[in-house]
């Protein structure tokens, strides 16, 4: 199996590509599965990993590409959803067959393929974070390999509906956009990292305010973590947001999830379990 890696956000250090080599080779010594990154995943363009056109062309070349099996980011940051819309068109039936796995950042792409019916996308551990732990690691390659449900959200098991994951700032951004799919009927599960909790707060009034958002099944919270200090304290855990906003809005709220920027970040196919 090759797995190919692209970068579509921020810049990627080759060091950690590096890693991510190193760790294959010690722990599939038979080379069962490989992992190729393309070239331009180590580019920079400011802020970017390089220019909008060469992300997107990267992702569009591997993605079509039949000699690989699976597309993997690199990592998350900011950048996806300035190429998201452009790669779409340009996908052809290669693209269709291949697994994505990715969250953060990389949830603007995720959104627009699964509302386009392109391959079977996840929201998961991303190549930068898996080499940091064994686990994390073997739980992402084999959702990539097979769909593997040893390493779902354990809720998953438990709930036949169709379900998906987001970055809570990732999601209240293309809500009402272009990248926005149908989520009518899905259990939506939600994480963040690295904001104060009135952000959290306020991102939450805005995504279950959407009409859109208001036909989900229900919403879980998964972890919120390095939350920046508020002054004062804000009064709240992110779960108490939740729960206050799903009261709000009239969307259940349907507990925890085991999500989040961290090595205990679960897998969540998204749509339909098979």
């Amino acid at each position: 199996m090759k797995i190919g890696i692209v970068n579509a956000s921020s810049r990627f250090d080759p060091d950690r590509a590096a890693a991510i080599q190193a760790w294959f080779a010690e722990h599939l010594p038979d080379r069962s599965v490989q992992v190729v990154f393309h070239p331009a995943t180590f580019g920079k363009h400011g802020h970017f990993g390089g220019d909008d056109r060469s992300r997107a062309d990267a992702f569009v070349e591997f993605a079509n590409d039949p000699r690989l099996d699976a597309v993997w980011f690199a990592r998350g940051g900011y950048g996806a959803c300035r190429i998201a819309e452009a790669v779409v068109p340009r996908l052809g039936p290669a693209a269709r067959k291949k697994r994505y796995l990715g969250y953060s950042d990389a949830g603007s792409l995720l959104a627009i393929l699964y509302r386009h019916g392109i391959g079977e996308v996840a929201h998961g551990p991303m190549a930068s974070d898996a080499v940091r732990n064994d686990p994390t690691a073997m739980r992402a390659l084999n959702w990539l390999k097979s769909g593997d449900p040893g390493g779902w959200e354990p809720s998953l098991h438990e709930d036949p509906r169709p379900a998906v994951a987001f970055n809570l700032a990732i999601l209240d951004a293309l809500v009402g956009t272009a990248l926005e799919p149908d989520l009518t009927g899905h259990v939506l599960m939600l994480e963040d990292v690295s904001e104060p909790m009135y952000r959290i707060d306020r991102m939450m009034f805005h995504v279950t305010g959407q009409a859109s958002i208001r036909k989900v099944a229900g919403i879980r919270m998964g972890r919120v973590s390095a939350v920046v200090e508020n002054d004062p304290d804000f009064g709240l855990t992110a779960e108490e947001i939740a729960r206050y906003w799903c009261e709000r809005s009239g969307i259940p709220y349907l507990g925890t999830a085991d999500i989040g920027h961290d090595r205990d970040n679960k897998v969540v196919p998204f749509g339909p379990r098979v």
